[in-house]
């Protein structure tokens, strides 16, 4: 019976696909997605970092942004104004947030980055390279690693 009801919804209804390129659509099916996993997750909760630094006039120097969850520590961004790198600064952020991370109950850490990128900035600080997609986005690479946080 409920194959037959299926077969009838799909004669009574033709897809009309359409184009959605704006944010809005984009954040609704992630949002869409994030639901779902939610009711299937062993997690119940993921909770942003953030990290910053600013000068006096509260102008952006460096900053950290990153998501725990579970064993996780999901970093997104790190940052370092250029007039800034080199000076241990994004060494610091790092340290600080796996700290944090650690505080919450993460016992790994996860990021991406570019051939153009922080891979030796991230394995001079015990990531490991543990994948690579080449040809990414053309002609480069892409790094997904990993490391030990309580290592």
């Amino acid at each position: 019976m409920l194959c037959t009801r299926l077969i009838n919804m799909e004669k009574l209804m033709t897809p009309t696909f359409t184009h959605d390129n704006s944010k809005e659509f984009a954040n609704t099916v992630e949002n869409k997605i994030a639901e779902f996993n939610w009711q299937n997750w062993e997690v119940s909760e993921r909770l942003p970092l953030g990290l910053k630094l600013e000068d006096e006039t509260g102008e952006l120097l460096a900053g950290f942004s990153a998501r725990t969850f579970g064993n996780w520590l999901q970093i997104d961004n790190l940052w370092v104004s250029e007039t800034l790198r080199g000076q241990n600064i994004g060494s610091q952020l790092l340290a600080k947030a796996e700290a944090i991370a650690i505080e919450r109950g993460c016992i790994f850490a996860i990021l991406d980055t570019l051939n153009f990128q922080a891979r030796p900035f991230y394995e001079a600080r015990g990531y490991t390279l543990q994948w690579t997609q080449e040809a990414y986005p053309k002609t480069g690479c892409k790094y997904f690693m990993v490391k030990n946080l309580g290592a």
